[in-house]
Order: C-alpha cells, then structure tokens, then sequence
C-alpha cells in the first residue's frame, strides 16, 4: 500500500505542475503574437532608414569624418546585454551570459582588465548573474514588460552623447534575435561606432536623389534617430524570442508530464493488479486451510 500512496501523490503533484506548464504555454502564446506582430511591423521601418543611410552615405564627402562613424582603439567599452526578469525559457539568459563572458575574455580581455568594461543590463536575470562579475552602469527591468520608446532613446542618446565626450569607444549589444516561435539566434551587435555602408555600386547608380541641406547635415540629423529605432528594434527582437524560448519551453514540459503520467498511470496500475492478486490468494490460501 506504501508504494500506492507514493505512485499516487506523484501522479498528483505532476498533474497539479502540467497545469502550470500549460497555462504558461497559453500566456506564452499569446504574447509571442503580439510582440511578433510589433517585430514584422518594425522591421520595414528599419530597413528603409538603414537604406536611406546608405544613400546618404554614398553621397556624401566621407562618412568617415563624422563624429560617429570614427574608428577608435576600444580602450572604454559598455555592452549592452538583454535578457528577461523571468526563467523558465530554456536556454534563452545562458545563452546571453555566456556569450558576454566570452566576448570580454576574447575581444575585451585587456579593457576588463583596465576595468574600463561596463555593462547595461536590460533585464533582471542578466543584471543578476553579469553584475557579480563586472561593473553595470545602467540597469533596467521595466522596460520589459512596458518597452517605451521615449525611455530606451533616453539611453541610446547617452550612449552617443558619452561616445562624442569620448567616454566611450565601443558599445555592442548582445541580445537574442527573432527568427520564429521555435529558433532564436543570439547576435552581437556592433552600436557604436556606426559601421561604415558598403554602398552597392548598381544600387548608387539607380538613385539619384535631390538633398537639401547637405547629405553630411542630413547624415548628423538623422544616425541619431537610426541608433533609437535600432536599439529599440533588438528590445523588439529579445522580447519576441523570449516568449517563443518560453512557450516551447512549455511545450516540451507539457509534452514531458504527459508521458511521465502515462508510465506512472501504468506502473501504478500494475502495483494495484499485484496487490489485488497478492490479496486472493491469501483468501484463497486461508480457506484451503480451514477447509483442511
């Protein structure tokens, strides 16, 4: 009978946890398809200023004279490392973690060193896990649950206003980008400084646009406003990922506590045949010997 109760409060507290999984897989759902929705809808956008940029650039007298553009010795770095304030999404914050550990141990060993690498931890279980280790000047975990635009440009003008004092040579983002509900891919991303547009030769010649003011006045005016949306479309990105990690995480729990019932059901059966058994024949035995 003790190893009925047992089979049977495991049984219990599995269905009690696939209740959980499987409302979380529900929730899951249904934000990955509002914030997919939000990643299709801004990536056009995005693509299009990237395209403007790279017309600007081939008109320009040299991109390589503007303040954001100039190539630098990495001496001051800040990463920008995006992760979420929950678990129970796989692999989706160690994914992160170790991809920042290993870009300061492989790129950034030396400013680590020089302690000139700072962090910006957008969500709790980066900021958790990477601030034990290095030194985090910014960290934000509203920002997750209300991505606001105004907010997260606050810290995409702080970033270029910190590079042009030359407080800053070197920003990269690392966060988890956006494929489909199943696949994430983990990107380093270079922010700061503006790589330089390898501008398409066929395409320059197809576009031949009027500027007013100058392609370099336009160029200043408008990065700025590329660097926000760009910051805000990796936040975009992470987030859609995070409900995918999570929802397929889900899944597979779910997927998971249906066979583990399932064995256990048997199992629990099988014990229940042989004590029934156990018990008929000790009947059957007992009135043998009083027949006897």
């Amino acid at each position: 009978m003790g190893n009925l109760k047992e089979i049977r409060t495991r049984i219990t507290s599995i269905e009690s946890t696939q209740k959980i999984t499987s409302s979380m897989k529900l929730v899951s759902a249904a934000k990955l398809r509002r914030a997919q929705t939000a990643i299709q809808h801004l990536r056009p956008y995005s693509q299009k200023l990237n395209e403007i940029l790279a017309n600007l650039a081939g008109s320009s007298t040299g991109t390589e004279q503007l303040p954001l553009f100039q190539q630098r010795d990495p001496e001051k770095v800040v990463i920008v490392a995006i992760t979420s304030n929950k678990g129970l999404c796989g692999a989706f914050n160690a994914n992160i973690i170790k991809t920042v550990n290993r870009l300061i141990a492989d790129k950034y060993a030396e400013q680590h060193q020089a302690g000139n690498v700072r962090l910006i931890c957008i969500g709790k279980k980066g900021n958790d896990q990477l601030g034990k280790s290095y030194p985090v000047a910014l960290s934000n975990e509203n920002l997750l649950d209300n991505p606001d635009f105004t907010e997260l440009s606050a810290i995409a003008d702080n970033l270029v206003t910190q590079f042009l004092h030359h407080e800053v040579d070197k920003v990269d983002i690392v966060y988890n980008q956006f494929l489909n509900s199943a696949t994430q891919r983990v990107t380093v991303e270079e922010y700061l400084p503006v790589a330089p547009v390898e501008h398409d030769g066929e395409e320059k010649t197809t576009l031949d646009y009027i500027i007013e003011p100058s392609p370099d006045q336009l160029l200043q005016e408008l990065i700025p406003r590329i660097l926000r949306t760009q910051l805000y479309k990796t936040l975009s990105d992470s987030i859609a990922s995070e409900h995918g990690a999570r929802m397929t995480s889900m899944t597979k729990a779910t997927d998971n506590a249906s066979e583990m019932l399932h064995e256990l059901r048997l199992k629990y059966n099988n014990a229940r045949q042989s004590s029934i058994t156990n018990e008929l024949i000790e009947i059957v035995s007992g009135a043998d010997a009083l027949k006897g």
